[in-house]
């Protein structure tokens, strides 16, 4: 799994929880003043991931109010954006007279070098979501096009936007799928979407480089064909058409990647496949019938592929899968 520092504010005494959560956002973000009507009885978790330069951290907290003032940037400015991504509870930024409303459908950006103050959580309820930090240094945007990144609402229901939220949702449910050395791969992977994001929001598509428009594609395919998986006419014609680029430009992105696309893509499938064959639910159905969902209309083919990458046919699979259930 990733490196990652975890806070449980339960595994501390009551008069300690506030000021040392405290003590953690401010390594973790900036210096901050924090105020709660919670502060007696304090009550958060947060896990900091270590991804290179860029950290995430899955939080839930009651309400609290987070500012940062004019003393404290001119104390320290670690020039970075904290991006927050609401699960549950809105969160309310307050920057000078005008004041703003963040949702599960959209995404909260602070600069550390701005005065906000950040409202988290609704009355009594907690607030639950997942905070991104990133140097704005590693942004490829130009700093004055950056300094108006506050002032975007960002949807997270389409595009770049979705993509993040994926990523950000799915490494807040946990990260044992990856290795500690996948931490600096993964936080370059945030800051490509990000500079994306923020490029087309703010119109500035052209400032980014040619290697990040590549990267921002290639995502967006592998996004594209995990929808489509069962589609059988899923073919690399129709991907290139779905992204109006020609079928040799898809074939050139991912000569650079591990696999060919063809091969990740039956690797997806097989991938499906396994599960459903694990599936205690979904013994009854036939293993023909599974194939053909992800996409192998010919029993035989299935069959050889499986074999192939698992080292037991589909039958013996489904069948050691079923007997450690029972």
């Amino acid at each position: 799994m990733l490196s990652e520092t975890v806070f449980r504010s339960d595994d501390l005494p009551a008069a300690d929880r506030f000021d040392c959560w405290r003590e953690l956002v401010s390594r973790t973000h900036a210096p901050l003043e924090l105020r709660s009507d919670h502060r007696a009885d304090f009550r958060a978790s947060q896990r900091v991931l270590d991804l290179g330069a860029v950290s995430v951290w899955p939080t839930t907290f009651q309400p609290v109010c987070f500012r940062r003032s004019s003393k404290l940037i001119r104390q320290s400015d670690p020039e970075g954006l904290h991006v927050s991504l609401p699960l549950s509870g809105a969160l309310r930024t307050v920057r000078g007279e005008e004041e703003a409303e963040y949702g599960p459908d959209s995404l909260c950006v602070v600069d550390t070098s701005r005065t906000v103050d950040v409202h988290g959580g609704d009355g009594s309820l907690p607030h639950t979501g997942v905070g991104l930090e990133v140097p704005k240094a590693l942004l490829l945007l130009p700093r004055n096009r950056l300094n108006h990144v506050t002032d975007l609402r960002l949807s997270v229901q389409e595009g770049f936007g979705a993509l993040l939220r994926q990523l950000l949702t799915q490494l807040a449910r946990g990260t044992d799928s990856y290795r500690p050395a996948d931490g600096p791969r993964l936080g370059s992977v945030v800051v490509d979407l990000l500079s994306a994001l923020f490029a087309q929001a703010l119109e500035a598509e052209n400032s980014l480089p040619p290697e990040t428009h590549q990267q921002t594609l290639v995502l967006c395919i592998r996004a594209f064909v995990r929808d489509h998986l069962h589609d059988p006419n899923l073919t690399p014609g129709a991907i290139a058409a779905a992204h109006h680029i020609s079928r040799s430009y898809l074939y050139r992105l991912f000569e650079h990647e591990e696999e060919s696309i063809a091969a990740w893509i039956r690797g997806q499938r097989l991938e499906g496949a396994r599960r459903d064959l694990a599936d205690p639910v979904q013994r009854t159905i036939p293993i023909h019938a599974i194939a053909a969902r992800w996409g192998f209309p010919r029993a035989a083919d299935f069959t050889r592929a499986f074999r192939n990458t698992y080292g037991i046919p589909p039958k013996g699979y489904r069948h050691e899968a079923q007997r450690f259930t029972e």
